[in-house]
């Protein structure tokens, strides 16, 4: 459809309406700069920081949560519930009739008679004798009332059909503040630590709405600091003396991120990514409640499958980054985005370090071999990036000879040049360039480093075998040896490579590979990046900051020394998130070892039949309640039998039969491969979690767009 400009413009044109004359419309100044959020309101901030957080079970969003029984109360039909209350009614009003008419005898005022002195009962006052005895009658009726009451379940009935039904499900309002010793918004762990200045200045700037999410959850990772004796008590109070809720800022000097798509928690560190549905394959206490992730459930690894277009990048990554962005600009965490350039990942702004591979434009270049000085471990590194696809996926399988020769020749290359090769250095190495090999030689013999010459000289016998992998190795450097990235991996020092050793500070890092025309260097690179982080984060001092990798496309990039590194994560307090169009792209014998490795498994909607199942292999067998209802038919035996079984087969349309109903406990997929495959809606995914202290929740029905 056309804009409306457009249509008035085609509308005057034809004669038909005039267009209106006078000065344009000028619209209203905008209240804040442009790309920037608006400013907080205090009440909703207090409000926000005041609402509970009730424990619950992984996944659930606990803000405002409120927690439903485990199991489903039995839920009477509606037609029973009426008919009953309806019947209990009828059966209490006949009771009454009975005494008020005396059918039943006088035997129910006898304990009027034994309780009251006769006095009050033949007393010539007959205000007093009517509300003595019109009181007992009504006491007898209530009575009556409650008994037929709970008999013919009228409390479901109001509850289900009345004012409680009507209002809408909404969290209640919580219109009284709490009491000061137990108001979030005092900060009162400062004060009894005796910071009352400190916490005095906070609460006031709260009260104003000068405090965001990200402030609250920034200075409490600053007193997490001070309380485990990584900072000193007065240099915290003096920063929140000075600057209030702008107190121990991010090394970016950012408060908040110039736009958000989804619902955070800075508090519990969770973001909504949907809804459980209400389906009886969910388990009845997940159901209609919020589906969350945080650090907890990443620490164990997500693993998200499904066809492009299913939701993967914006339900899942992009709510990913943009929380974990946000932990990192509270202190929390560090957080490194891969993904394809242009895949709406999050504006640039969102970001302390923006890595194009590729793009001339980029401000910072990719460290190769991961910011390390040890030429084993920048060949162990670079050997998984370049040939780990390769490596033979079974048990056991892995790239040692690699390893080994890229380290016969970046020892002895960083001994000399007092560096790492460049691309087209450690190109013509691998060769076997003659040049090359014999500058090193010399330069090494002058020097009198024996070893490193024995090195050499055991790589350069090595290449005059057939079979030897120096050629794959050089045929896989030369995907990085083109002129679109021959300003990228400097190792002279000329530019400002990122090193995944960053990640001992609250840094947040977007890398943009080149999928278009360089789609098997951009998995070299993706290779690259996940096991440098593998390889960074378990060397880290400090692991109470959350690091994790967000892959937006983990195509190629599964390899079994990768599948090791993700199953040692857990215990470094970081987590990946790897994305995949179908599990095809993961070799085999791979998938199973994948699928056991991460904790958090997801199946999108548009699953293929045999994706789903190595999913229902991984997620098991449960034990259910299975009734089998079998219709029998009757046969009479007498004549008037015959007539009524006619009778009724002429007014149903059906014979008379008998239900038999079989109660049995059988074992069942949770979810099979054609549930995953057919029974899937679009937007929604199935997702089992499971939280780094080992509690899980079986497979979900998840709505992603609720």
């Amino acid at each position: 459809m056309d804009s409306d400009g457009t249509q008035d413009a085609r509308v005057a044109r034809a004669g038909s309406v005039p267009r209106p004359a006078g000065p344009p419309q000028v619209p209203p100044r905008p209240a804040h700069a442009p790309g920037t959020p608006p400013p907080p309101d205090g009440p909703a901030f207090l409000a926000w920081v005041r609402t509970p957080r009730p424990q619950a079970a992984p996944g659930v969003w606990r803000f405002g949560h409120r927690p439903r029984p485990e199991q489903e109360p039995e839920r009477t039909p509606t037609r029973q519930l009426l008919s009953g209350a309806l019947i209990a009614f009828l059966v209490g009003w006949l009771i009454w009739s009975l005494l008020w008419n005396g059918y039943l005898g006088g035997w129910w005022v006898v304990p009027l008679e034994l309780f009251t002195p006769d006095s009050w009962r033949h007393s010539g006052d007959r205000v007093g004798n009517a509300f003595l005895w019109y009181g007992y009658y009504t006491l007898i009726a209530l009575a009556i009332m409650i008994t037929v009451g709970k008999l013919g379940r009228w409390g479901e009935v109001w509850r289900r059909f009345g004012p409680p039904a009507w209002r809408a499900a909404a969290p209640p309002v919580h219109e009284r503040p709490p009491a000061p010793e137990e108001d979030p918004a005092q900060w009162n762990q400062l004060r009894a630590a005796g910071a009352q200045d400190a916490a005095d200045r906070l609460a006031a700037d709260a009260r104003a709405g000068r405090m965001r999410d990200v402030d609250h959850a920034r200075i409490a990772r600053a007193w997490q600091g001070v309380h485990s004796g990584r900072h000193g008590l007065a240099a915290f109070t003096g920063a929140v003396l000075k600057d209030g809720a702008a107190a121990c800022l991010h090394p970016s000097g950012e408060r908040d991120l110039p736009a958000r798509i989804a619902l955070h928690d800075l508090i519990t560190g969770q973001v909504r990514l949907g809804s459980t549905v209400d389906d009886p394959r969910n388990p009845y206490a997940y159901r209609g409640s919020g589906l969350a992730l945080g650090p907890d459930l990443l620490g164990t690894s997500l693993v998200a499958v499904g066809p492009a277009g299913s939701g993967k990048t914006g339900s899942v990554v992009r709510p990913l980054a943009e929380s974990l962005c946000l932990q990192a600009l509270a202190g929390r965490a560090a957080v490194v985005v891969v993904g394809a350039a242009g895949a709406g990942l999050g504006p640039a702004d969102a970001y302390d370090v923006v890595v194009r591979v590729g793009q001339p434009e980029s401000v910072y270049d990719l460290d190769l071999y991961g910011g390390t000085t040890d030429p084993d471990e920048a060949a162990a590194v670079l050997a998984e990036a370049l040939v780990g696809d390769l490596a033979d996926p079974r048990p056991g399988g892995d790239s040692r000879r690699s390893t080994t020769v890229l380290a016969q020749l970046l020892g002895p290359f960083r001994a000399v040049h007092g560096r790492f090769p460049s691309v087209p250095e450690l190109r013509q190495l691998l060769d076997g360039a003659s040049g090359p090999l014999a500058a090193l030689r010399k330069a090494l013999q002058d020097t009198g480093r024996d070893s490193l010459l024995r090195e050499l000289d055991a790589r350069e016998r090595q290449a005059a075998h057939p079979g030897d992998v120096g050629s794959v190795l050089a045929d896989r450097v030369a995907l990085l040896d083109r002129p679109a990235f021959a300003p990228f991996f400097d190792t002279s020092g000329q530019s400002r490579p990122f090193s995944l050793r960053a990640l001992d500070h609250p840094v947040r890092v977007r890398i943009d590979l080149p999928e278009r025309g360089h789609a098997d260097a951009s998995r070299i690179l993706a290779r690259l990046v996940l096991a440098q982080f593998t390889a960074s984060v378990a060397t880290r001092e400090d692991r109470s900051l959350f690091a994790c990798l967000v892959l937006d496309d983990a195509t190629g990039v599964v390899t079994p020394e990768s599948v090791r590194g993700i199953q040692r994560l857990r215990s470094a307090n970081a987590g990946t998130v790897l994305t995949l169009r179908t599990l095809d792209d993961v070799p085999r014998p791979l998938r199973g070892p994948l699928l056991g490795a991460t904790g958090c498994r997801m199946a999108l909607s548009g699953l293929t039949p045999w994706d789903g199942q190595d999913f229902a292999e991984v997620w098991g067998k449960e034990w259910i309640e299975a009734r089998d209802v079998t219709d029998r038919q009757i046969i009479a035996e007498t004549p008037a039998g015959k007539a009524l079984h006619a009778l009724r087969r002429v007014i149903t349309g059906r014979a008379p039969t008998a239900r038999a109903v079989t109660v049995r406990q059988v074992e069942r997929e949770r979810w099979s491969a054609s549930e995953l495959a057919h029974a899937v809606p679009p937007g929604h995914a199935v997702l089992s979690l499971t939280n780094v202290k080992g509690e899980h929740a079986p497979p979900l029905l998840v709505d992603l767009r609720g």
